[in-house]
């Protein structure tokens, strides 16, 4: 497990904080007018005292504006990018070195997440290799400046922001943590498996049953993404030993149905997609429920794929259709490398 005890910066964090001074202020958000409401909520939906709500102020007042954090939120790499320029981000030769190392070194951790729950170990593995380089990076960033930023003033996303930044209030109240101590991502997701506040709260495990459920420790990660899988979405709940996707070709008279292209949950079914004129490369039944995945290329031509429950259960993970594709393939050449690493 590992501690959530902040080090003394070294030169190289202090050097980066003095480059950051420019465009990190303290915002004292405890005056902000929504600041009464969220105290309000922590009050009367979660009991917290005058004194819980007095430490709440002082955690406001010691937050950091970082405007930069909605930049990043809004210009994520899964909006912006074709697949052609996404996929090599994380479905490349390092990721899986790394994410054979790691499967090798916490295989039965895995295997268990897998008894439990049911779900494949690579994905599991893939989904901490596109997250997190397997907990080799969980993010720099105060989640307290994250979300007091967003949740006060992201321009479309602020509710959310704003519900996360409660929830954070209450997880650390729950787990007796410094709100100041707390690192993660320009969203303010925590952990190897980067879970939001209220998703640690909901959806996190103590997998390892030391008493602590620690989203640093690989061990809760990995029982926690196996959790999240089969909870988050229950129309989409993970299924034991399905596939994520088929391939699909469109042939001559393909008609893709607009509300059926990138969708979060699957919309048609394979005997639907084969009515429309689509070759489903794969032995299932018709009546499987699917979606049609459009990947954009460079070229300007696109891939397609028939996208199954299981993609749609990662989807429920990070709704984006690049992310999703990402975990799927880092996934399959996981699986192909450890089989070959085995035959050696």
């Amino acid at each position: 497990m590992h501690s959530m005890t902040r080090r003394p910066p070294g030169k190289t964090l202090l050097l980066t904080l003095a480059l950051l001074a420019p465009v990190m202020a303290f915002a004292d958000y405890s005056g902000n007018p929504r600041a009464a409401e969220l105290k309000r909520i922590l009050a009367d939906d979660y009991a917290f005292s005058g004194a819980d709500l007095a430490a709440v102020d002082q955690a406001l007042r010691k937050a950091e504006r970082v405007p930069r954090l909605i930049e990043k939120e809004q210009t994520a790499k899964e909006k912006t990018l074709t697949w052609t320029g996404y996929r090599p981000i994380h479905v490349n030769d390092a990721n899986v070195r790394r994410g054979v190392a790691f499967m090798n070194e916490y295989e039965s951790w895995l295997e268990r997440a897998h008894r439990e729950y049911g779900v494949a170990p690579a994905v599991i593995a893939a989904i901490l290799g596109v997250e997190t380089k397997f907990g080799g990076y969980t993010g720099p960033h105060r989640v307290l400046d994250a979300l007091s930023t967003q949740g006060f003033e992201h321009p479309t996303r602020s509710d959310f922001f704003f519900s996360e930044l409660v929830a954070f209030f209450v997880l650390c109240h729950e787990q007796q943590r410094q709100p100041e101590d707390m690192l993660g991502s320009y969203a303010g997701a925590m952990g190897a498996a980067q879970f939001m506040p209220s998703n640690y709260r909901r959806l996190a495990v103590d997998f390892d049953g030391d008493g602590d459920t620690d989203l640093w420790s690989l061990p809760d990660a990995i029982g926690s993404i196996a959790n999240y899988l089969i909870k988050y979405r229950p129309q989409v709940a993970w299924q034991r030993d399905q596939p994520l996707i088929a391939p699909l070709r469109p042939t001559t008279g393909f008609r893709a149905p607009a509300d059926a292209v990138n969708t979060k949950l699957p919309s048609e079914t394979l005997g639907q997609l084969r009515e429309s004129g689509a070759h489903i490369d794969a032995e299932l039944d018709d009546a499987t429920a699917a979606g049609i995945l459009e990947l954009k290329l460079d070229s300007g031509q696109h891939e397609y794929w028939a996208g199954l429950n299981n993609f749609y259960a990662v989807m429920s993970y990070n709704p984006r259709v690049y992310y999703a594709m990402s975990v799927t393939q880092l996934a399959e050449a996981l699986s192909q490398a450890r089989s070959e690493q085995a035959a050696r």
